[in-house]
């Protein structure tokens, strides 16, 4: 179903529920004509159904609710009484407003020959005019009584008649129902018939009185003319009232069928409107249901009795498609909370004096409504920030040789069974010093402590609560009360902010939240003696080491154990030590079992002392004496009725105060790489330099024919784009050698800014053994050099080198 679809099918569906209301509220209007809470009631029912099929382009229906909205108006106004006909003529309008609405159900317009706009527009003039309305038509007969009244009372009567002396009263039974082929139907299967019609019609008793009056004089007329006379004149009433009824609702009551043969629900019937409570409690029984379960397969793993297991499985498969369907019913679009940001955006952008180009992506995104509702003043707040604190006003755009209009683009989607919302804008970005100052002078940090940070830091200052870097306070910012407000929101339905910036590029404020938080997927994992779970979409990858490996790869570096998997340090951390216990000890231990966990960017490893098995768990609140402890999430019960603990990975992480992307750049500037992974090229004509392995997605080589020029840069062609060329060489201060060669021999590195080509001379080898970096050789672009296989190599700074050309090809 499309969206103009899905906009037709909201309207009828609430347009039916309006109208049944309207009913009601008529009648009552009716019986207290002086009730103006009725009439605004009315009024305001009729308006919006007017201006919605204004907007769907339904003239018919529009032309008679506007003529019903004047009169409506009128009695408003108090410039005319409700009365029986005006209640009348309204009512009518109401059920010419339920026929159009059914066309346009059945045939997608409000163009039906079958409804008759133009006499009811013309009774509701009337009735503005002061003039007595047009009479409505006769109701049409019902179809059922009709019926039966030809089939029943040809049987039993005309038998009689033709059997004895016709009289008058005979004459006039056989003159109504004139159906002949029915008296060679069986007796016995007309005589019930006759005694149903006999209970139902009491007022007409035409058989009983044919048989009794023997005493009038019957040669006045002959036995069969009679009859025959009889049958051939028929009245025109009474075949008027034979034929009309029983033509014309046939077609009216026709019914489409769905490919199985069913009567097809209408759209109305298709929905029902249940209350939130109802579903919320829907849902905690479901949880309930699942935690007997979970007991249930746990008691019946090892049972010797086939059909309990059979039973239990049955089970298994219906609760989890119940539960299923039931988070199904809690689940809505995240377009519902971005169909005011237009509006939202629209008078912020005139108020600042902004021109904004607002573009949304993901409007079919679902999550649970709980979280939705909570995200509603989260997401208006950043947004609101981009066209306060980030898109410039069109003079210094134009100015920095932007676009006058600025850019701001929402976008979710799913990923890792979560939903991931993203604010960008093409603004002025943050700026790390006007952070640092405006921190600074607002008592936010000391001078002293802003000296210690790194840049990421800096810009996480702004969910400090009391920061702003506005100027000056206004009705949109300023207060300092706003960002920590964002981050408090979203952490407590589970979720998570992270912020990027560029100064002059623009932001991208990324926000990840569960799908639901009443069930989830999680790992359980055991620690002296105790089970707790961690949640699914925090889970990378189980790691478990033992015996050389454990020794190799697993040292201690400024005091703290890493892990070096995959050419990356991952700093370790114990569950016991999380918990309270001692620190891990790994020359002490046999084997470690590492559950590799990630909370936004920071990504460590929980070493934990059994691993048991997946399970879906129900999310249970905390007491209040834990919920001070950042290492937890919440609890659930397990299958043997004992309570578990929720882990909480990202408290986890603020708690030992881990942050890979600060602890990446702090290794990246002093050398602490994992040296053992390092790709060692020739520049310079024998010159040797080293990079990081990680930083390397692809070696290409490239005929010297296929670059060319874009401006200032040199490009290739690659993969369906273009792949800007930076010459290693130039970059780190030494003198270019690879212009002279056939093939230009590249190293391709991607990430998030996009992806470069680092021209070298040629790849030497890759290398696995521990260096020992010094300052010798530091410069723009070096960070210095280190003994690699006996010869002196420079260190890249490989963000140095690249970030200009990144920064020129945003």
């Amino acid at each position: 179903m499309n969206e103009d679809a899905e906009i037709v099918a909201e309207f009828l569906v609430e347009s039916h529920e309006n109208l049944d209301q309207l009913d009601r509220d008529l009648v009552e209007l009716e019986q207290t004509p002086g009730s103006r809470e009725l009439l605004s009631s009315i009024f305001r029912t009729i308006h919006t159904i007017k201006g919605t099929s204004g907007f769907l382009a339904f003239g018919r229906l529009e032309r008679l609710t506007h003529v019903g909205e004047n009169l409506l108006s009128r009695l408003r106004d108090g410039k005319m009484t409700m009365d029986s006909d005006v209640a009348g003529v309204l009512l009518r309008m109401v059920d010419t407003v339920r026929a159009l609405l059914e066309s346009i159900e059945s045939t997608g317009a409000d163009t039906s020959a079958t409804v008759d706009v133009d006499a009811v527009v013309a009774a509701l003039e009337a009735t503005l005019a002061g003039t007595p309305p047009v009479a409505a038509p006769a109701p049409v007969p019902v179809v059922e009584p009709v019926v039966e009244a030809v089939v029943e009372a040809v049987v039993e009567p005309v038998a009689e008649a033709v059997a004895e002396p016709v009289v008058e009263p005979v004459a006039e039974a056989v003159a109504e129902p004139v159906v002949e082929p029915v008296v060679d139907e069986p007796a016995p299967a007309a005589k019930p018939v006759a005694k149903r019609t006999a209970a139902k019609r009491t007022a007409k008793p035409a058989a009983k009185p044919a048989a009794k009056p023997a005493a009038k004089p019957a040669a006045k007329a002959a036995p069969a003319k009679p009859v025959a006379a009889a049958v051939e004149p028929t009245p025109p009433p009474v075949v008027s009232a034979v034929v009309e009824p029983v033509v014309e609702p046939v077609v009216a009551v026709e019914e489409t069928h769905d490919e199985d043969g069913a009567p097809k629900r209408g759209v109305v019937d298709s929905s029902v409107r249940v209350d939130i409570e109802l579903l919320d409690g829907l849902v905690q029984l479901v949880g309930e249901l699942v935690l007997t379960r979970n007991q249930i397969l746990q008691r019946t793993e090892s049972a010797a009795d086939i059909e309990l297991v059979r039973a239990s499985q049955r089970l298994d498969l219906v609760a989890s498609e119940l539960q299923e369907s039931v988070m199904r019913t809690r689940m809505q679009p995240i377009g519902q909370v971005w169909s005011k940001m237009p509006r939202i955006v629209r008078d912020l952008a005139h108020q600042l004096g902004r021109e904004v180009d607002l573009q949304m992506e993901g409007h079919e995104t679902e999550l649970d409504r709980s979280l939705l509702e909570a995200l509603k003043g989260p997401l208006t707040h950043l947004v609101r920030n981009s066209l306060d604190h980030g898109i410039e006003p069109p003079a210094d755009r134009t100015a920095a040789g932007k676009p006058a209009q600025g850019r701001l683009h929402l976008r979710a989607f799913h990923e890792s069974g979560q939903v991931v919302v993203e604010i960008t804008d093409d603004g002025r970005g943050m700026d790390p010093d006007k952070i640092a100052a405006a921190a600074i002078a607002r008592g936010v940090v000391t001078r002293e402590a802003i000296a210690r940070m790194e840049t990421r830091e800096i810009i996480e200052l702004i969910f400090r609560p009391g920061f702003s870097t506005a100027a000056e306070v206004t009705n949109v910012s300023g207060r300092g009360v706003g960002m920590d407000v964002v981050r408090t929101s979203i952490e407590r339905i589970g979720g998570s902010v992270d912020i990027s910036s560029t100064v002059g590029v623009g932001s991208t404020v990324r926000v990840r939240i569960p799908l639901t938080l009443a069930i989830i997927p999680a790992l359980v994992v055991g620690e002296t003696g105790e089970r707790y779970a961690i949640p699914q979409a925090n889970l990378v990858e189980l790691v478990r080491l033992e015996g050389r490996d454990l020794r190799e790869n697993v040292e201690i570096l400024a005091g703290a154990p890493v892990l070096r998997l995959r050419g990356r340090l991952l700093p370790l951390v114990t569950l016991e030590e999380a918990l309270g216990g001692p620190s891990l000890d790994a020359s002490r231990a046999d084997f470690l079992t590492i559950v590799v966990v990630q909370a936004d960017d920071v990504r460590f490893g929980l070493c934990v002392a059994e691993v048991h098995d997946t399970q879906e768990i129900v999310v249970k609140p905390i007491g209040r004496q834990l919920k001070n402890l950042p290492m937890y999430a919440g609890a659930t019960i397990m299958g043997d009725g004992r309570v578990a603990l929720i882990l909480d990975v990202a408290g986890i992480a603020r708690d030992r105060e881990l942050n890979t992307a600060i602890q990446q750049e702090e290794e990246t500037r002093t050398g602490v790489v994992d040296s053992r992974a390092l790709l060692v090229l020739e520049v310079a004509s024998g010159r040797r330099a080293a990079l990081p392995l990680t930083a390397v997605s692809r070696l290409e080589e490239f005929e010297v024919a296929r670059v060319e020029r874009s401006g200032s840069a040199e490009v290739v062609q690659y993969r369906d784009g273009l792949l800007p060329l930076i010459r290693l060489a130039p970059a780190i201060g030494l003198p270019d050698s690879s212009q002279g060669l056939p093939q230009v021999s590249v190293v391709v590195h991607e990430e998030e800014g996009g992806r470069v080509g680092i021209v070298i001379d040629k790849v030497l080898d890759v290398v696995d053994e521990a260096v020992i970096p010094t300052d010798v050789g530091r410069r723009p672009g070096v960070l210095g050099s280190a003994v690699v296989q006996d010869k002196v190599t420079d260190l890249v700074d490989l963000d140095a080198v690249i970030r200009p050309l990144l920064a020129g090809a945003r």
